[in-house]
Order: C-alpha cells, then structure tokens, then sequence
C-alpha cells in the first residue's frame, strides 16, 4: 500500500526570519500538537559562518490507535526522527522527517520547505510531500493506513494555525521584526562548504541517507514550471473547501498534465471536476481526462461557442434556455421537455444537430458558472437545470429520440462530468418512470443524487413556486418562470409541434442515423491503432523542395516511437490515397506495413531526416520538418516494445519482427493529423516557424536537415538504439 501527498504551496504574508521565530516555539513540545509527548536533540551542528543550523531530533508521538493494535504493536509510543536546516543565508529552511519504529513493516518519509516568496520577498512560501508505504503490518494494513491519513490530515489542517497562534505570541511580546542575517566582513571570504553529519548509529545514518535523497528528489522537483503549480489560497477562494488529501490530489493531476500537455493544461476547475468524477483517484482521472481533451481536439469542441450557428427551427420551436441563477448563484438552464416536439426536432437537424446543440449548451454552461464565480467572488463550478415533464407522454419516447437522448447522455457523462449541480423535476407524469428506467443506468451513482423530484400537490402551476420546499427554496421568487406561476417572463420559446416543412429529406435523414459516429464528421483526425511489432505510416511524395512537413498527433493509449525518414528513390507503393491537403501527394498506409524495403541500408536507400523520439501515453505532440529534397518522405509511428529496447535481454534483438506481427499484446492508440505547407507559404512564415525551434530540431541537423520541429518530447540514445534495432529487423 502506498500513498502519496503533495501539498498546494501555502503562503504566509510574513518575514522568513519572524516566521522561523514562530515556528521555533513548538519545540521541545507544544499544547496544540498533542500527538507529539517529548522531543530530544541527537545532534547539532552550525556551519556556513553560523548561517547554516542544522538540527536532529527524535520525537515520541502518541498516536490514536485501536487497543488491540496498540497490544498487538508492544509498544506506547511511535518514535519518528526530524532533521531541520535552516539556512539563514538563502532565508530556506528543509525538514526531513522518517519514522524509525517499525522501519521494515512501514516506511514513512516527509520532506517539507520554507522559502521566501518568489515576487514578495517579505513573505513566505510552505511545500511539502510525504509518501507512506505499508509492506506488512501484523494483518491491519488497511487500518494502519486509515490512521496515519487520518492523523495526518489532522495535522496538516491545524498547521497553518499553530503557526499564526505563534505569530500572534510574539506581538504580545512586543516582537513584530526579525532582522535578517547579515554575513561579516570576515566570513565573505569562507568558501560555502556541504554540511556532514557523522552518527555512530549505522542505522540511523542509513535512515539518514534514504530521508536524504527523497529531499533532494523534491528539490529538484521544485524546480518545475511554477504555472504547474497551485496555491492553497487560491484553491480555497476559486475552487472551494478541499480536504487536505483532496488538494493533494488536485495538485497531482495538475502536475500530470502540465507535463503531458506541454503548457496546453485544462484549467484547474475542470482538473477538480474530472477528479471529483473519479473519487479523486489520480491515474483514472488523468485517463478519463486525456480521453475528454483527445475527443474536444477531435471534433472541435473548444470552437463551438464562437463558430455554432443556432438553427432557425431551434430558436423557433425548442423549449429550453438560460435564465438567472439560483439561490446558490449558479447558472439556470430552464427545458420544458414535456412541450418538445422531439420528433419534429430530431427530422429537422438530426441526431448530430441535436448533440450539437447540447454541447453548445454545456459549455455555455461553463461559461456562465465561471462568470458567476468571479461576479459573486467565491467558487461556482456547476449549473443547475429545472426540467419541466408537463405534457409528457408516449410520443417522447420514439425511438430515434431516446437513442439520440442516450447517446448525447453518455457524450456529456464521458466530458462534462460533475458541471450539474441540482436537477428539478417538477410536474412529472405516469408515462415518466419509463423514460428514467432507459437513461437511469447511463448516469452515475453520484450524478443521481442531484435529480430532485418535487412530490407536491398535483394540478396548478403556482403549487410549484410558493409551496414549501417548491421551487422558491431553490430560486429566487422574482425568478421563477411564469409558466410555473411566478412573475418571470424568461423569453424561452413554449416549444410545439415543428412544421413538416421543415424536416431533412429522407436521404438526409437517413445518412444520419446511420451507424458510427457522425459529430463533426468533418475531423481531419485520424486514428489507429498498434500491436507489437506493428507500424504505421504516411508517404508523402513531395515535388516541392521546401515545403514543410507539419504533423500533430495524441497517444491515446501505450508509449510508441515517432521517426521521419526519407528514401533516396521515390518509393512506388499500390496503397489508397487519402484526401491530399496540398498538391503533394499523401497515402496513408495499414496497419503492419512499410514503405522501407527489405535489405534497405540506412544512409544509403534511406535517410532518418528526423531523430526518433518514444512518446507516452496521453502525450500532445506537435512539429514540422523543412525538406530540402524532392521524393518520398514517410511519417513512422511504431509500437514501442520495452523489452527489446532494454538491451542485453533474452534474445529480443533478434526476434524477426514480422513474425511479432501475428502475437499481439497490448495495443498502442494514436490520433494524427498531418499537413504539408508549400514552399511559397513557408516562406511567408519562417519566422514563427523558427520561434518554435526544440531539442528534436537541433539534433535532427547533424543530419544536414532544416527542422522547425516543435516536438513536446526528449530523446534518449536508448530510444534510438532501440528504433535502430526494430528497422534492422525489418529490413532484414
């Protein structure tokens, strides 16, 4: 069992050194941290011409645990061992924590930092991470790990506090001013030197060596985009209350995608969102979320507010819009489902029109609570929906419409999890448990909970609004439609019957409930999927020296390795062209084919224009090669088989690679996109195209070629070993 914790930074808004005053006053113990019984000193050391303290202590902690387990442990108290620095002269202090009962069941490390604030050097910024790893706890591992999340929350909640309690001890002393540390003129000539502890103790000093280089993993980790990470303010203010594990989470995922997306990460309401959806879980969250960015990439979805045209039939004759907010201030979208012509408006913008429309409507959902959120100045994530049945009956339920209704449910439940925050049902009939016995299973166990059906008097509209726990709970008098005996005139069409003249042909009709997937059909994506030993690729033939070969591709699923090649003949092939974007010419290959011909000897019949690189699972890549020959060129994306590229394994290297073909493992999914921009237009742009020069494109020059390769991936002699070996075996 292991857990990790990564905190969002915490901000103090005073001095590093009156901070360090304050945080000195917990030891040897201190009344608000009770778990802790007695504290001693095992060593101490000042170094750096007194600039650098360093001080080892063990610590007694007296943990809440069950009687049987305090029994069946033998002991009372907990021993843990802390070894704080402070270095006054680059105003930081590192705390390395570890426990040292139990060391060979359970191992527990901390690694917490104080440093001064990055853009106000009178303040002060906390971080800190801890791991807990339960390799075998008399039988209880699963109660252990509860405790020790449960008291280490407890732990993070009050520090904050028994830091300001602290701070406010010392203005009662009169103490509001720490002088900073000033180095003397005899001391600016000693040579900073590394601080070395010797402990008699083997143990300890292994224990110290193992807490060590978790500390120093986390301060090269700082050194991360500071955009990649959160501020507990912040959270608390924009996002809401989290539990510390909660934010732990947040701050995770957030690091997750930072680096996966290469500066293209979702904001942090929608990371909260999709992490909610999952229980917090990181790595379904992540999948869940990368599946979401792939599927907006895809279709388009990030244009849909700017560039979707409202049909005419939509404005006229569909029951459903925006209209204030709720008590809570979230967003109201108001559908009168009952007086839906769901026939009429499927015949006349189909099933595609119809998810159109809905995705139209949960993005300006988004829109909307994110205005909220700022207007009202406190967090405001969702939006609520007050669906009116009156009217329902046995014509809703034509199939076409329910099939569309399931499939828009499971769109919006894949990509906009946990955006409704209440659902009001309100005047449903008989023929309405049907309805909800088909879409009920499609909607998870959490998203139910938020369907509220007001079980009022029946008959009159108003028993709706100023009954109690009617709809004047949930919103504001002044706001409830008229429809629903309030005074609000919302200015949403009443719905009814859409005229005939207005449906699709049948032809139309009928292309569009057709099978597979038809939103936004015109994607210039394209997807495939890998086995081992498989690859695939695109020939392009280029009779433009010049152009610029652009490509843009998601791994969706598995690692696999990009390459570029080009053949010094052009290569003839019979495979199907595809629709070319430019007068050159692309084909596209299947699966388990290549353009390289057996016995081909790189450098000779072929030439790598661009250095192999593996990209990961949920990796966005982009980049573009600047071709300075006529002929074939060949886009590569191959399966990436770890086993063969360890080197020195059993026999991988010479494994015939056509023969893997026909033993596939675990598939590797990719989605692309490719272009070729003509010379002339290159020529326009070589500027921006050159802004966006990486490590991909200046390695790729050693081979004589120009490169604007934007490429969001490293290269390692591995992966090229590795993709060396697999052409090999192809071409033998």
């Amino acid at each position: 069992m292991v857990q990790k914790y990564q905190s969002p930074v915490r901000v103090y808004k005073y001095p590093f050194e009156l901070l360090m005053k304050a945080y000195e006053m917990r030891f040897p113990t201190c009344d608000m941290i009770p778990i802790i019984r007695e504290t001693e000193i095992l060593e101490e050391e000042l170094t750096g011409g007194g600039a650098v303290h360093m001080v080892d202590r063990r610590a007694k902690l007296n943990v809440d645990v069950p009687y049987l387990l305090k029994k069946i442990m033998g002991v009372e108290y907990l021993l843990f061992r802390q070894r704080n620095t402070k270095d006054l002269r680059q105003r930081t202090l590192r705390i390395e924590a570890w426990n040292e009962s139990f060391e060979n069941r359970v191992e527990i490390t901390e690694y917490c930092v104080y440093s001064v604030h990055p853009e106000n050097p009178d303040w002060t910024c906390f971080e800190q991470t801890a791991n807990l790893d339960i390799k075998n706890f008399f039988g209880f591992e699963g109660t252990a790990e509860k405790i020790a999340i449960k008291e280490y929350s407890k732990s993070i909640e009050k520090s904050a506090d028994i830091m300001e309690h602290f701070i406010e001890v010392l203005r009662g002393q009169g103490i509001d001013h720490v002088p900073m540390w000033e180095e003397t003129d005899s001391q600016q000539d000693i040579p900073e030197k590394e601080i070395k502890i010797e402990i008699a103790d083997s143990n300890a000093d292994k224990l110290r060596r193992k807490s060590s280089t978790k500390g120093r993993e986390i301060i090269e980790d700082k050194k991360q985009d500071p955009a990649s990470k959160l501020e507990q303010g912040y959270i608390q203010m924009f996002l809401g209350k989290l539990e510390p594990m909660q934010e732990s989470r947040l701050v995770q995922l957030k690091k997750c995608m930072s680096e996966l997306q290469k500066g293209k990460a979702p904001s942090d309401p929608v990371m909260l969102r999709f992490l909610r959806a999952r229980e917090f879980n990181v790595e379904k969250a992540r999948e869940m979320l990368s599946s979401s960015l792939v599927w907006r990439k895809k279709h388009g979805v990030d244009k849909i507010l700017s560039e979707y045209q409202i049909p005419a039939v939509v404005r006229d004759y569909f029951p459903g819009g925006w209209f204030h907010e709720d008590r809570e201030g979230r967003p109201v979208y108001h559908l009168r489902l009952g007086q839906m012509d769901v026939k009429g408006i499927i015949r006349s913008i189909g099933e595609e029109g119809l998810t159109k429309l809905v995705l139209h409507i949960c993005e300006e959902g988004l829109r909307l609570s994110e205005e909220s959120s700022h207007r009202l100045n406190k967090p405001i994530t969702t939006w609520s929906m007050i669906l009116d049945l009156d009217g329902l009956n046995m014509r809703h339920l034509w199939r076409p419409g329910v099939k569309a209704l399931l499939h828009i449910i499971e769109i919006c439940e894949a990509n906009y999890p946990e955006t409704l925050g209440r659902v009001l049902i309100i005047r449903a009939p008989r023929v309405f448990p049907i309805l909800w016995t088909l879409v009920c299973p499609l909607i998870d166990e959490t998203s139910r909970g938020k369907f509220l059906f007001y079980a009022g008097t029946e008959g009159r509209a108003e028993n709706f609004a100023m009954s109690p726990g009617g709809l004047r709970d949930y919103i504001p008098e002044d706001c409830i439609p008229d429809w629903l005996g309030g005074p609000a005139n919302t200015g949403i069409p009443e719905g009814g019957l859409v005229p005939k003249s207005l449906y699709m042909t049948p032809q139309e009709f009928e292309k569009d409930q057709s099978p597979g997937p038809h939103l936004m059909d015109n994607s210039c994506y394209q997807s495939i999927a890998l086995n081992k030993g498989q690859v695939h690729e695109v020939l392009i033939q280029n009779n433009d020296k010049g152009s610029v070969i652009t490509w843009d591709f998601d791994v969706m699923k598995h690692d696999l390795v990009f390459t570029v090649f080009r053949t010094k003949e052009v290569v003839q092939t019979k495979l199907t062209p595809c629709t070319g974007l430019t007068t050159n010419t692309i084909i596209s290959d299947p699966v388990q084919h290549t353009s390289i011909g057996r016995g081909w000897k790189e450098g000779t019949e072929y030439f790598r224009v661009e250095t192999p690189i593996v990209c990961h699972d949920g990796e966005s890549i982009q980049g573009s090669h600047v071709t300075n020959c006529t002929g074939s060129y060949i886009l590569q994306w191959s399966y990436f088989d770890r086993a063969l590229s360890g080197g020195g394994g059993g026999g991988g290297a010479g494994q015939d690679m056509w023969d893997t073909i026909t033993h596939p493992q675990h598939k590797a999914k990719v989605m692309y996109y490719y272009e070729v921009l003509n010379s002339l237009d290159y020529r326009g742009s070589m500027t921006s195209l050159q802004s966006t020069q990486s490590g991909f494109s200046n390695i790729s020059k050693l081979s004589g070629q120009q490169s604007t390769s934007g490429v969001s991936s490293g290269v390692s002699s591995l992966i090229s070993e590795s993709t060396t070996r697999n052409l090999e075996v192809l071409e033998s």
